[in-house]
């Protein structure tokens, strides 16, 4: 349906190529919008850019459309409740305004920013006045200019308690209408009122401005009644002042400028009729009416182009409808490119079961012939080798007669012609593995600048045969002429035998474990004891670790610290970390024998006769020393508690810290008494301004570490920056140290310290000659003695004034070390002194000391040795 020249409804469709700018705009689209089965469309806003038209409902979702064909372009959601209030298209994107929120969006759909204010309580319309700087205005007493560019509110101003509603942008003005029907023109600089328009009686619904006129339409007052005025008032902002009215056939709610003809305009009613005026006056007046195909729906929003080619309605059923006066609408003059996604290029398609179509006709993108592909071959791969020439046959050279440079041989014939043999490996894979393990070692030595250094046969791996006899055919004596007992490192998770040989010469601990007995099944304690007692009955024979090593699989503790190796993937033991696995096994061996031995202890107590005990009565037996006897009975009931929870263990490692937790805000402090098995070196890795320690530095901020770390405080009930300090109460009688060296930046701090110790012997060493400029001669006496007359003669005489050379001294970094011989601990009260300390000053004090005679065993280099063989 549309109407023809003079207004009447006319069923059909009109014909296409009688569209143009003289004849009416006609419906050429009427699609439902996103939500629009709940919501209906409450904003509408044609690009300023881009040729799109953007919406918004009244469940806070925003769609854009492409074209005049409105293909969906982009959608998203800008707020869960609220509904579109405004849509102002910038350069950048696009501003949405809602009741209480404004949103920045590039037109893709991204938000760029959400701006949130107490201020924004109920807004209706917005104007952008320059690139940066925008008006936001509604139902509220306060006007917010706003800048885009830092993204904050710049300033408030006035607009009394009706508010402000709707905003349009002159030249010369800012016109602001409220929704009592007046109109203030503010100055666009500073937003003061310069002049005041009362238009309607009743309120104001619509008004525009273009060029020199102000139109607008409402509701006047009748009788105390508000009805829709058909009147649209018209003023010069020339003159400031109303000029003739304009009469319209419906009521009108919405009206527009058309951009492109500056007398026409489009008024819009609440049903979804729409008629086109002119604000001059006319010799032959048109009628000129439209109406959307949607009866009995509301029209709720409503806008043109900037070519007044489209104009679009939104009404309360969630429908869209374009009204166009050509058959392919431009929105914009000058309109950019739309960003569109790529297209997807369809490739031929054929079944899988076609054998007969070539691979080929799938064609493969274009790239570049600098790029390298993924099947290229790296450069060392690629290099030309030839095969080297295959040795005479010696036949050949017996039989050869030379003739000056030549020699003749008879043909062996021990091949055909034109056939070269080459011998391939023929003494299997493990010759072939380890000549390959010999040239990596070389390669590796290579790299290093020649600082290889080959294990001495006699420590090197021996892989041992076992017969039906077992290992009783093997010679074990030209391998071990000591006494000393070694354990053999064919089993799984043998990494450990190394650490188990340290504890059975530790005496105090291994006589506590030879002397333990307990029922429980599988028992590390009880295993290492048997083990033990094997170790000490061998008398130099190797012993099997195997009941051990079972009982330690089956611990559950020993399986989620990692320290299970399976021996099934060889390359995963290849990748392991023996440092950081063997000191994980001595903390957790320790903690294990500490704890059983515990058990045992508490199960000895239990077991204890059923006898009843005596038990002292004070009014049984009256005592002189009253209340002084109940505070020694107190203090001797916490002595036995303390004593129920050690061990062997812990007596002979353990080191007694206190440890004190302070708030750094309240001041509220939390002390407990803890025991520490195995003590963690912690390395100044951070503290660039001191690059020289000593290992009793390390040893000391290790037991006695401070720290402020972020903690739970239960006096201020949320986490704050807390004092953490270990303070040292006793010493243990064993003390035992995880060197850690988990990363690398511990490795370069010991190689640092070494190389300071060496260049403090370099530095210290003196000239071993007083003379300076001393010829070296060689070892081997001349053979004319001392008639030698030859003059720099290189040889030895007896009358030479030269020092014969020696041959050279150990290396430096093996006759040197950074680890000291021997330390002495000195705990004076709370503070802890660990260096070389006179006997005088230890005397005087009367502290506990203790000397610790370190023995250094590379467990690491060791395992490692193990498992890689000679090389």
């Amino acid at each position: 349906m549309y109407f023809d020249q003079s207004g009447l409804a006319v069923v059909g469709n009109a014909e296409t190529s009688e569209i143009g700018m003289e004849s009416e705009y006609i419906q050429t689209q009427c699609l439902l919008a996103d939500g629009g089965d709940r919501f209906g469309v409450c904003a509408l806003a044609f690009d300023q850019n881009e040729e799109l038209l953007w919406m918004g409902n009244q469940g806070g979702h925003v769609t854009s459309y492409y074209g005049g064909a409105m293909q969906k372009y982009t959608s998203f959601q800008v707020h869960a409740t609220q509904d579109i209030r405004h849509i102002l298209t910038i350069d950048e994107g696009l501003l949405i305004l809602t009741a209480g929120m404004l949103r920045c969006q590039i037109r893709r759909g991204i938000p760029v920013f959400t701006h949130t204010s107490p201020n924004l309580t109920d807004m209706q319309c917005m104007l952008q006045l320059s690139p940066s700087r925008f008006l936001l205005a509604g139902h509220q007493d306060k006007m917010i200019d706003f800048n885009i560019s830092h993204c904050k509110e710049t300033g408030l101003v006035d607009v009394g308690e009706s508010g402000c509603v709707m905003l349009r942008g002159h030249s010369r003005f800012v016109c602001a209408g409220d929704p009592l029907g007046r109109i203030d023109l503010r100055d666009p600089n500073t937003l003061n009122v310069e002049h005041t328009l009362e238009t309607h009686s009743g309120s104001l619904s619509d008004f525009d401005v273009q060029g020199n006129l102000l139109v607008t339409c409402g509701f006047s007052s009748r009788q105390g009644n508000l009805s829709v005025d058909r009147f649209l008032m018209v003023y010069d902002l020339r003159m400031m002042r109303a000029v003739s009215p304009i009469q319209t056939v419906l009521d009108p709610l919405y009206l527009r400028f058309l951009p492109s003809v500056s007398s026409r305009l489009a008024v819009v009613s609440a049903m979804g009729q729409a008629q086109l005026v002119d604000t001059v006056a006319l010799s032959e007046p048109r009628l000129c009416l439209l109406q959307m195909e949607n009866p009995g729906a509301m029209c709720l929003a409503f806008d043109t182009c900037s070519t007044s080619q489209a104009m679009a309605f939104g009404d309360n059923a969630g429908s869209i409808h374009l009204f166009s006066a050509t058959s392919d609408p431009v929105f914009n003059t000058f309109s950019r490119m739309t960003e569109h996604a790529d297209q997807v290029t369809p490739f031929p398609s054929f079944a899988i079961d076609d054998y007969e179509t070539p691979l080929s006709i799938v064609p493969l993108p274009i790239i570049n012939t600098d790029m390298p592909l993924a099947s290229d071959w790296p450069e060392h791969l690629m290099q030309k080798c030839y095969r080297k020439s295959q040795p005479i046959d010696p036949e050949i050279l017996r039989t050869m007669k030379m003739q000056g440079p030549i020699g003749y041989a008879p043909n062996p014939k021990a091949t055909r012609r034109n056939q070269v043999a080459y011998n391939l490996e023929t003494n299997g894979s493990r010759t072939l593995a380890k000549n390959t393990q010999e040239s990596r070692a070389i390669k590796q030595s290579t790299e290093d600048g020649g600082n290889f250094v080959a294990i001495p046969k006699r420590y090197r791996k021996v892989d041992l045969k076992y017969t039906k006899l077992g290992n009783e055919e093997m010679q074990f004596d030209q391998f071990n002429k000591t006494s000393l007992p070694g354990l053999e490192a064919t089993l799984p998770n043998s990494y450990c035998n190394t650490m188990i040989q340290v504890l059975y010469y530790t005496e105090p601990l291994r006589a506590s474990l030879l002397s333990h007995s307990c029922v429980k099944e599988f028992c590390l304690s009880c295993e290492l004891g048997f083990l033990f007692h094997m170790l000490l009955t061998s008398q130099g024979m190797p012993c099997q670790p195997g009941n051990f090593l079972r009982a330690f699989r089956t611990v559950p503790e020993a399986s989620a610290l990692g320290l299970i190796v399976s021996d099934l993937n060889p390359e995963a033991k290849q990748k392991l970390d023996l440092g950081g696995l063997i000191q994980n096994w001595n903390r957790f061996i320790l903690h294990q024998m500490h704890v059983e031995l515990l058990e045992t202890k508490k199960r000895k107590e239990e077991n204890k006769t059923n006898k009843k005990p005596f038990i002292y009565k004070e009014t049984d037996f009256p005592t002189i020393m009253g209340s002084q006897g109940k505070r020694t009975t107190d203090v001797t009931r916490i002595e036995e508690e303390k004593q129920e929870e050690e061990s062997e263990i812990s007596q002979l490692f353990g080191t007694k810290q206190l440890q004190m937790n302070c708030c750094l805000k309240c001041g509220f402090e939390v002390r407990k008494e803890t025991f520490l098995l195995a003590c963690n070196l912690i390395y100044p890795t951070n503290e660039p301004e001191k690059d020289e320690w000593s290992f009793c530095d390390i040893l000391k901020r290790s037991l006695c570490p401070q720290q402020t770390t972020p903690a739970w405080c239960d006096q201020c009930t949320k986490f704050t920056p807390t004092s953490q300090a270990r303070i040292l109460q006793a010493l243990p009688k064993l003390l035992s140290v995880n060197t850690g060296l988990h990363n690398a930046q511990h490795k370069q701090f010991w190689q640092t310290q070494m190389d300071k110790v060496v260049a403090k012997v370099i530095n210290n060493e003196t000239v071993r000659s007083s003379t300076p400029n001393l010829l070296v001669t060689s070892s081997k006496p001349c053979r004319y003695g001392d008639n030698c007359s030859r003059p720099g003669c290189r040889f030895r005489h007896s009358f030479d004034n030269t020092i014969i050379p020696q041959a050279p001294v150990n290396n430096l970094y093996c006759s040197n070390n950074w680890l000291p011989h021997q330390i002495r601990m000195v705990l004076k009260g709370q503070n802890l002194i660990i260096g070389n300390l006179d006997r005088e000053v230890i005397a005087n004090y009367r502290q506990l000391f203790l000397i610790l005679f370190l023995f250094c065993y590379d467990v690491e280099r060791a395992e490692s040795w193990r498992r890689r063989g000679p090389d």
